[in-house]
């Protein structure tokens, strides 16, 4: 992370970016949504308040993952009819990036990963389909249709002025987990696993009251 300062060219407000491989982020101040051109900024859209949600994480949120320290700098946000989730992105003290799922009080990290071969399309993915990566049997145990909520803080890709977005959810018998985000063509396939929260060794997270 290395904290380079720039301007919104919406309102000339400061934007510091924690993470030098950043390509999206949000004006704190109007809510421009941000993208880097060569060595300028882009106002690409706006993004609105995002409603409430019982999350502890929040920007800035610092955690261990294998034994590797991570800070939270983005995060995207998705409505179902469950509810809602998000989509956490965290930069390890290397350089990584990578997820934090966080949907019902249930957690999962990943990272994006190169399929080994393509994808199954949306309209041949379904419950129970198996399928095999990198030498692990993976089954779709969930598709979600979501609607986007909108984008906070730092993303290593541009990511903005989404609608309805569908997500296969893929497990396998040792708790890995992986996820096809079929919002890009062709498919990005996110691989990781379960975790508890516990052992992510958060702090910096919000404060509930009655904590």
């Amino acid at each position: 992370m290395n904290g380079r300062a720039a301007f919104c060219p919406n309102c000339g407000a400061p934007v510091r970016f924690l993470w030098s491989s950043a390509v999206q982020t949000t004006c704190e101040f109007c809510k421009s949504i941000l993208v880097r051109r060569d060595l300028d900024l882009e106002r690409v859209g706006v993004t609105a308040d995002l409603p409430g949600d019982a999350s502890p994480i929040q920007l800035l949120t610092e955690g261990v993952y294998r034994g590797k320290s991570f800070q939270v700098i983005g995060r995207i946000m998705y409505r179902y009819d469950q509810g809602a989730w998000n989509e956490w992105h965290c930069v390890f003290q290397d350089g990584a990036s990578g997820w934090l799922s966080d949907a019902q009080a249930e957690y999962a990290v990943s990272f994006l990963t190169q399929p080994p071969t393509p994808l199954p399309s949306p309209t041949e993915v379904s419950r129970g389909l198996q399928v095999s990566l990198y030498g692990a049997l993976y089954e779709v145990t969930t598709l979600t249709e979501a609607f986007y909520e909108g984008v906070q803080g730092e993303l290593p890709f541009e990511y903005w002025d989404k609608s309805r977005c569908l997500f296969a959810d893929l497990r396998t018998r040792d708790a890995r987990f992986g996820t096809i985000d079929y919002t890009e063509t062709p498919p990005l396939l996110f691989l990781g696993e379960w975790v508890d929260f516990e052992a992510l060794k958060l702090k910096n997270l919000r404060q509930f009251e009655g904590w």
